[in-house]
C-alpha cells in the first residue's frame, strides 16, 4: 500500500491539521442505472449518484468523504465506466471500498473496483480521452424489458448512410452545432477519436471516444445521424451543420435513455483499468 506514515499536518482527508495521517488518494470504478437518479453532480434534494456514493463512502471511511468524477453524467445516463477519486485518513483494505460500499448503496449503483493511486492522480484532470456507447433500438413497438437502458426510434435506419455521414465528424472541430446551451466548457474544440456505428438484430450501436465531450453532445450527435438515417439530412447537410456552429440549425437532442459512459483513459503510470469490462456490457454483445 501507498499509506503515508502518520505525521502532524494537513490531513488529505479532512483538510484540517490533524496526527492521523496525511491520507490517501484512493480512485473507484463505478457503475450506475442512470433512470434512479438526477444526474451524476449533488444537488441539494440528494438524489444524485454522487449524493448516494459520497455517503456510502463517508460512513465506511469514518468522516466526510466528497468524491470528484471524470465526467459528469445527465439524469437518465448510464455507466458501466465511471471513474472517481477521493481523499481519505482511515485505512481500509481495497475490498472495503468496493464491498463494504456496495452493502450501503442502493442497488443502482456498484463500486467495481477499487485502487489506491498517488496524490498527482486526479480523476478528472488526468483522463485524456472519454468513451461513450449509445444503443439504440429500431422497432415499430417501443420496448419493455429494455425501457430506459435503449433509445428507440419506431423505423428502420439507413446504417451505411449514417456511416459515411459520421466520418466528417472525426477529429478535431469546434462542435458548438452539436452543444447544449447551458454547457459549461470553456471551449467548444473536441478531439473526436472514435466514431464507430455498428448493427446487430434491430440495435445500432454508435461508439464514440474524444478528448473530452460537450454537455449532450454524444446526444446532439445521435439524434443528427437518426436524421441522416431517416433521410432527412443528407451527408452534405451533415458538413454544413457541423461548419456552421449553430445548435440552432441542428435537430434536436435525442433521448438519454440509450446513453452510457464505458472507458475513461489514464497515463499508464496510474495502472487504471481504462473500459468496462465485456462481461459488465454482456447484454449488448
Amino acid at each position: 500500500m501507498l499509506y503515508r506514515p502518520a505525521v502532524s499536518g494537513i490531513c488529505a482527508g479532512c483538510g484540517k491539521f490533524c496526527k492521523q495521517g496525511v491520507g490517501m488518494r484512493i480512485a473507484l470504478g463505478i457503475e450506475y442505472d442512470g433512470r434512479a437518479f438526477s444526474g451524476w453532480q449533488t444537488q441539494p434534494h440528494g438524489n444524485t449518484v454522487q449524493d448516494k456514493l459520497n455517503q456510502a463512502i463517508s460512513r465506511i471511511a469514518g468522516h466526510e468523504i466528497t468524491t470528484l468524477a471524470a465526467g459528469r453524467t445527465d439524469a437518465g445516463v448510464h455507466a458501466a465506466m465511471q471513474v472517481v477519486h477521493f481523499d481519505t485518513r482511515t485505512v481500509r483494505p481495497l475490498t472495503a471500498w468496493v464491498r463494504g460500499v456496495n452493502a450501503l448503496l442502493p442497488h443502482e449503483v456498484a463500486v467495481v473496483w477499487a485502487r489506491e493511486v498517488s496524490d498527482d492522480f486526479h480523476a478528472r484532470f488526468s483522463a485524456f480521452s472519454r468513451s461513450y456507447s449509445y444503443f439504440l433500438l429500431t422497432h415499430p413497438v417501443r420496448p419493455c424489458l429494455l425501457a430506459g437502458k435503449v433509445g428507440w426510434y419506431h423505423q428502420q435506419l439507413d446504417v451505411d448512410a449514417m456511416r459515411r455521414a459520421a466520418r466528417c465528424l472525426l477529429g478535431q472541430h469546434d462542435f458548438s452545432s452539436f452543444r447544449a446551451a447551458e454547457c459549461q466548457a470553456k471551449s467548444p474544440l473536441k478531439h473526436l477519436q472514435q466514431l464507430d456505428i455498428s448493427e446487430q438484430g434491430g440495435l445500432i450501436r454508435f461508439d464514440l471516444m474524444a478528448d473530452a465531450f460537450l454537455h449532450h453532445m454524444v446526444r446532439n450527435i445521435v439524434g443528427a445521424l437518426l436524421y441522416v438515417g431517416k433521410g432527412s439530412l443528407d451527408e452534405a447537410g451533415l458538413q454544413a451543420l457541423l461548419a456552421a456552429r449553430d445548435r440552432t440549425r441542428a435537430p434536436p437532442t435525442f433521448m438519454p435513455d440509450g446513453l452510457y459512459l464505458t472507458g475513461v483513459g489514464y497515463p499508464a503510470q496510474f495502472a487504471l483499468p481504462t473500459q468496462a469490462e465485456p462481461a459488465r456490457l454482456a447484454l449488448w454483445r
